[in-house]
């Protein structure tokens, strides 16, 4: 049988005993390689060996911080939130009726001290406090002292309450800054009417703290923060309650200036 052969074909030369093959440089470097490899894992295993049972402890807190947190939430925390939330539903009641009727005071005092066997806002606070409604209760037990005229108390809670609500974070801000004017603060007052200001840029809470805070920054002689406050109530809340006299605090304050 003939055997077929490609022209220009030619056969390797076959390599006589003991002669020696030539490595090229990329076979050499790619040997050392697959060295740096072999040992690298040769020490990993030597290193999970070695320390084996560190490992699986480390492992196994790890697991049980993450198992105890989603336990901690799923026990212990969606419960304890559901109860301060049914809670709250009498002391809220109490403080809405407060802000709508006629016997303020005493719904008022209800609604913090509590009535038919629930808690109160105070208790609400104290037994939930790391709870969303016992967070909400801060802001409702702040705004009742305040009412109430316990102006101390209005600061404590409402200092205690956390939100970024575009209302009720400027509220609670706002509140900070009325008790403290009838505490004699002014200071303090201009300074949490500001941040009642910029915790928020919306039609409600912004005109109302930009005169509250005008008129404390005149009285306590900072006229020139006066001035901008007003003149940026009648350009940017031209349509508001407070821009209705606007022009007569703005004259009088650029009087105030110039004496």
């Amino acid at each position: 049988m003939a055997t077929y052969k490609k022209r220009g074909y030619k056969p390797k030369p076959i390599k006589e005993k003991g002669e020696t093959i030539e490595v090229s440089e990329q076979d050499s470097t790619t040997a050392e390689v697959f060295n740096s490899l072999d040992e690298g894992a040769n020490k990993a295993e030597d290193f999970v060996a070695r320390n084996q049972k560190g490992i699986f402890i480390l492992i196994g807190v790890v697991a049980l911080i993450v198992l105890g947190y989603l336990g901690y939430q799923k026990l212990i925390a969606e419960p304890k939130g559901d109860e301060a939330m049914n809670e709250m539903y009498s002391a809220q009641k109490s403080f809405d009726e407060a802000v709508t009727g006629t016997n303020k005071d005493s719904l008022y005092t209800l609604a913090l001290n509590g009535v038919g066997g629930k808690l109160g806002l105070t208790d609400i606070v104290d037994q939930y406090g790391s709870t969303p409604a016992g967070n909400l209760a801060n802001y409702y037990a702040g705004m009742a002292y305040l009412n109430l005229q316990d102006y101390s108390n209005a600061v404590k809670y409402l200092g205690d309450f956390e939100t970024e609500d575009a209302v009720l974070g400027p509220i609670a801000k706002g509140g900070m800054g009325d008790a403290f004017v009838q505490l004699n603060q002014l200071p303090e007052a201009l300074e949490y009417y500001e941040k009642a200001i910029n915790a928020s840029t919306n039609d409600y809470t912004t005109p109302m703290y930009l005169l509250k805070a005008a008129n404390v920054a005149q009285s306590i002689g900072k006229k020139d923060k006066a001035l901008e406050y007003y003149k940026r109530i009648k350009s940017d809340f031209s349509t508001s309650d407070q821009a209705k006299n606007i022009d007569v605090f703005i004259g009088r304050a650029e009087a105030s200036s110039k004496s």
